[in-house]
């Protein structure tokens, strides 16, 4: 696309950007739903520069870069989904992080052996993943998209270079960090002033992320990879900006780790669900599998007749179960041999799903053996029992589409808020701490390996109907990620809920735990909803609120309906074309 184009369309953006943020809009081209009014902006405005939904989805994350920098960003990777309208194939791009060469398994265990406390791994370089992000969008725009570098950043580096006002999520998120960024002095110059997080309605400005953003832009994915951007990294992992009087453990990141760091297109996780098709991503991720056996399970019932109570007791308990097997098994499986047909199987699920009760599990339970259900005759490892490994719940996702009916959806991170806490110097970024989703002890599938990509629970879902997409959905949220998108695909396609409403109802996170996470924000604890599952045995661990979802519905009359949080995360931004 030419930059004058890109010019003219901003011209006309600058009136539509005037547009007050809101959480449902309906159309009839494009849409775009994230948490960011900024991001969704940008996507609209490379739609209607003539980008497609894959130009757009890059366009908005790179802004949710700067944005919502807590949360994701190029020093991070994720998961992409795409439906492609021309191939009526969905494609799954994974650029997830990976370990360097000099990973092993004793990376985080303590000199007598025992793991490292988790809060204690994370400000740290041995937490760096090699950055996934800028190759996967490259990769992307070349096979998908129709624009280039150059025309995609465009919105985020005027973002970054005029800055906006700093919202009351943004300053939570900060003040949430400030000891973390207290440890690195180019994260305190970032985003602390005198040792405190930026008040609200400070105007913050990123212009090294401007910077970082118009070289990729002229130099393509290498001028991330390879030069002085790549060993910018390499110094921040293994030579931490530390303040003065801080020790941390550094990384082992070279130049080669960089360069040779390629994303990789699978197979999508594909399953039914009471006539609708589910894709979500296969591994290194763990929801598409997840949330696979989770609705196997469901679909063993007839819920004809059945109340909210009774539906809701079954999907908690479904994913009671399937959160058993994932803790147990799932794992990269570029490393690991695990019953991926076995845990898919609908005899499998029958034979699981025969330990529903009418009532709440006492607890957690043990993980199923679906080995019997593989058509493989040789003898696996079966794993020993072990708790839900800690998991941030932090991570950003989008969802865009457009005219020509193809479809984005889209989760990337850099793991906790804030990440490992290192903002590389001069480059205005965060770098991750997704190495801290690896078991830091094992044997387990999931222990740290060089090169190998560590479990996440991201999970970008799309859905189709009668082959054509029906909707998306997806989440930020840890492992909590999981249970949103299943439990929004239950309230919309089990509930009857508009796909608006299934989002944003009360959410309960079951993971195989004594108790259910449930949210304070939607006054979940003590409501009459709350009550009718209580009297069936489950009880509650509360939180402020789980994920902040995004998806778009594909309407029967033509029509496509963008849908964002009313409420978490501060609410989020959905914009539909109109003609």
């Amino acid at each position: 696309m030419k930059t004058r184009t890109l010019l003219a369309t901003a011209v006309m953006m600058a009136a539509f950007g005037a547009m007050a943020k809101q959480p449902v809009d309906t159309g009839h081209g494009g849409a775009v739903a994230t948490i960011s009014h900024e991001a969704s902006l940008a996507a609209m405005e490379i739609l209607n520069a003539g980008g497609n939904a894959v130009d757009a989805a890059v366009a908005a994350a790179a802004t949710l870069g700067v944005t919502d920098p807590f949360s994701c960003g190029i020093g991070g990777g994720g998961f992409m989904l795409i439906y492609s309208a021309k191939d009526k194939r969905v494609i799954a791009l994974d650029h997830r992080e990976v370990a360097p060469a000099s990973f092993h398994p004793g990376v985080f265990l303590n000199a007598d052996g025992s793991a490292m406390a988790w809060k204690d791994a994370v400000p740290q370089g041995i937490s760096v993943g090699v950055p996934g992000t800028v190759r996967g969008w490259h990769d992307a725009l070349v096979r998908y998209g129709t624009m280039g570098f150059d025309a995609v950043l465009a919105p985020a580096i005027r973002v970054a270079e005029q800055g906006f006002a700093v919202s009351p999520n943004f300053h939570r998120i900060n003040t949430l960090n400030e000891a973390k960024f207290a440890r690195f002095s180019s994260a305190a110059a970032l985003y602390l002033q005198d040792g405190k997080a930026l008040p609200v309605g400070a105007h913050f400005r990123n212009p090294d992320m401007a910077q970082t953003y118009r070289d990729i832009a002229r130099g393509g994915v290498k001028a991330f990879y390879e030069g002085p951007i790549a060993a910018s990294i390499v110094s921040a992992v293994n030579h931490p900006p530390t303040t003065t009087g801080v020790t941390v453990i550094p990384g082992d990141m070279t130049m080669a780790d960089l360069a040779d760091y390629e994303a990789r297109l699978r197979q999508p996780i594909r399953s039914t669900y009471r006539g609708y098709e589910i894709h979500g991503m296969p591994t290194p991720s763990s929801g598409g599998i997840a949330i696979a056996q989770a609705l196997n399970l469901m679909e063993t019932f007839d819920l004809s007749g059945m109340s909210r109570a009774e539906i809701e007791h079954l999907y908690i308990e479904a994913s009671r179960l399937a959160f058993a097997d994932r803790n147990a098994y799932v794992a990269d499986a570029e490393f690991v041999d695990f019953p991926q047909e076995g845990l898919l199987s609908e005899d499998y699920a029958r034979e699981r799903a025969k330990r529903i009760g009418t009532t709440a599990a006492p607890g957690a339970v043990a993980a199923g053996d679906p080995y019997p259900f593989e058509n493989d005759l040789s003898v696996p490892l079966r794993p020993q029992p072990r708790a839900l490994a800690q998991e941030p719940m932090h991570t950003t996702h989008l969802a865009v589409s457009d005219r020509e009916g193809n479809v984005v959806a889209y989760t990337f991170t850099i793991e906790s808020w804030g990440g490992s806490g290192i903002v590389v110097p001069g480059r205005g970024f965060l770098l991750n701490n997704e190495l801290t989703d690896f078991d830091f002890a094992g044997p387990h599938p999931n222990v740290p390996e060089a090169y190998k990509r560590p479990r996440s629970s991201m999970s970008p879902t799309i859905v189709l109907k009668d082959g054509a997409p029906a909707f998306t959905i997806g989440s930020p949220g840890g492992s909590t990620i999981i249970t949103t998108a299943l439990q929004t695909i239950v309230n919309h396609i089990d509930l009857g809920m508009s796909l608006a409403d299934a989002l944003a109802a009360p959410r309960l996170s079951q993971r195989n735990g004594d108790t259910t996470l449930v949210e304070t924000l939607l006054q979940f604890p003590g409501s009459e909803q709350a009550k009718a599952l209580e009297a069936k045995g489950h009880s509650w661990r509360e939180t402020d609120q789980i994920g902040a979802a995004n998806g778009i519905r594909f309407n029967a009359d033509g029509t496509v309906t963008a849908v964002s949080e009313p409420l978490r995360h501060g609410g989020g931004s959905a914009i539909a074309q109109k003609h």
